[in-house]
């Protein structure tokens, strides 16, 4: 029988940071990466191997000490362990064609697929295949762009001194990674879609508050903000190994189209502890929206769905002919209306939505009537202007609904700029502690200077517009936005212009 494998040494925090940070420095002298756009998905993917090699072989020792036989999922000699873990192993030329090439030269010396080749090609079988599906999805939108095999080297031999299982270091590179992420979101610009502020990620678990047994979804998960947090949130109330098991295996799901969010996704969970991430690889909004029954639905729905893209005809015709839209963000909408349990007790969810979404008309106020009859909108906490600054100058909303009946009154909480703030910025972006006061009244809510209702029938009457301007508060023209300001400008002074004519008017008349 084979003894249980010698753990390494802990690594420090300190330790651990030095070794992200020189894996990061090496890339930047590779030539095929020019920006944190490009190092740090080669980082995770080289990551991902090791982290998924250092679980198996504790998987293989513990069958080992049972008596029993445990497979790993990547077979020799591709398994990080066979070409990656001595650090005068494969390098230069020849570790480029290894990773890179449909056919190669193996670290055995045999001919056969090159790495990516072979794992784009795991399905099934071997005793493991959902993870061995997880692992081709996974490496079917990877590449290699690092040009140096023996800078790569170098990258390999770093990541080599990261113990994944030890739970101090995995605590660790959680927040590492994190703040990885954050700086692509920083890098990306635009495009950096997939990255929901960590503060209103937290707010919204706080106040959604879910619960061991219950399920959790994000149907567009981007880099796994919302599962992660929701993941944290739901292992604070484990108390058996029965509860850990249910959280590992029955409570969080994803859903995440594009290949780089959905990579990332699968390392910020792993690194946070979810030991198989239950992210779906393709589109969420895929299948009919009528066939979607009570198996298919969850418990607890959180999510910042995509804004203002357009979808494929196959994907319009899943929804209702009078609620197709282009509008993605409705689609999702629909989606997750769909999703929710109603049984035994009433799913909720909370979704960010486009200040469009609140004024929109024709099919967006058809959703919304929808969610008014037949759902409880409970709550909207209107976004002050710039939360997701500077890369996108939409204002946002939360949306808090339940399937515990249909809509007697919707609560509006306006979330302020902090004191003397004109904005948000990428260095001093919203904290988690501005929320502290609608927390507060979350649980015992009274109309104040920031909070007020409305009643569902006056909603509906107005065209469900939920558009509604806060009637507490004076106007705060500093954080306007300038098109509205400047709109408000113009009609002042087009009135100051009649109200000038008149008294000129008055002026030159003669005196009676």
């Amino acid at each position: 029988m084979a003894k249980a494998k010698t753990r390494a040494p802990l690594t420090t925090a300190q330790q651990l940071g030095s070794l992200i940070k020189s894996a990061r420095d090496i890339m930047r002298k590779d030539k095929g990466l020019s920006s944190d756009l490009g190092r740090l998905p080669m980082l995770t993917w080289i990551m991902f191997l090791k982290f998924l090699d250092d679980m198996e072989q504790i998987e293989e020792s513990r069958a080992d000490l049972r008596g029993e036989k445990c497979r790993p999922s990547i077979d020799k000699p591709y398994r990080w362990r066979d070409w990656a873990a001595k650090e005068d192993g494969v390098t230069g030329p020849e570790l480029l064609a290894f990773i890179n090439q449909e056919e190669a030269v193996l670290p055995n010396g045999k001919k056969g697929p090159g790495l990516f080749t072979y794992l784009r090609g795991l399905r099934g079988g071997n005793g493991n295949g959902g993870r061995r599906q997880v692992i081709a999805t996974v490496f079917s939108g990877v590449a290699n762009n690092m040009i140096s095999g023996y800078l790569l080297r170098d990258v390999i031999n770093k990541v080599n001194g990261i113990h994944f299982l030890a739970k101090e270091e995995m605590f660790t590179l959680g927040h590492l990674y994190e703040s990885m992420l954050k700086e692509m979101r920083d890098a990306a610009g635009q495009n950096g879609e997939f990255y929901t502020p960590r503060a209103v990620v937290r707010f919204m678990v706080e106040v959604l508050d879910p619960r061991l047994g219950e399920t959790v979804l994000d149907p567009a998960c981007g880099t796994g903000g919302f599962l992660v947090e929701a993941y944290a949130h739901l292992e604070k109330q484990c108390k058996t190994v029965q509860d850990r098991k249910a959280l590992q295996e029955r409570t969080i799901f994803g859903g995440e189209a594009k290949p780089l969010p959905y990579l990332l996704c699968q390392m910020n969970l792993l690194l946070h502890g979810l030991e198989a991430p239950k992210i779906d690889p393709e589109n969420s909004l895929r299948f009919p929206l009528a066939q979607i029954g009570d198996r298919d639905r969850v418990d607890v729905i959180m999510t910042n769905p995509p804004f203002g893209g357009e979808e494929e005809r196959g994907i319009l015709s899943n929804f209702p002919d009078d609620k197709q839209t282009a509008e993605t963000a409705l689609l999702f909408l629909q989606l997750i209306m769909r999703k929710l349990r109603r049984q035994p007790k009433p799913g909720r969810a909370g979704v960010v939505v486009p200040n469009g979404v609140l004024f929109g008309e024709g099919i967006c106020a058809r959703i919304k009537e929808d969610l008014l009859k037949e759902f409880s909108l409970h709550t909207v906490v209107r976004l002050p202007n710039g939360v997701f600054s500077p890369y996108t100058s939409i204002p946002t909303n939360l949306l808090f609904f339940d399937r515990s009946g249909p809509t007697k009154e919707v609560w509006y909480y306006e979330q302020p700029l902090p004191e003397g703030k004109k904005n948000y910025t990428k260095t001093q972006p919203l904290k988690f502690e501005e929320f502290s006061d609608c927390l507060k009244w979350w649980k015992k809510r009274q109309e104040n200077e920031r909070a007020w209702k409305v009643p569902a029938v006056d909603l509906l009457g107005r065209g469900c517009n939920l558009d509604v301007k806060n009637p507490n508060a004076a106007e705060d023209l500093e954080h306007q936005p300038p098109e509205k300001l400047t709109a408000d400008i113009l009609i002042k002074e087009q009135r100051i212009i009649e109200i000038m004519g008149q008294i000129q008017q008055l002026l030159s008349e003669p005196p009676k």
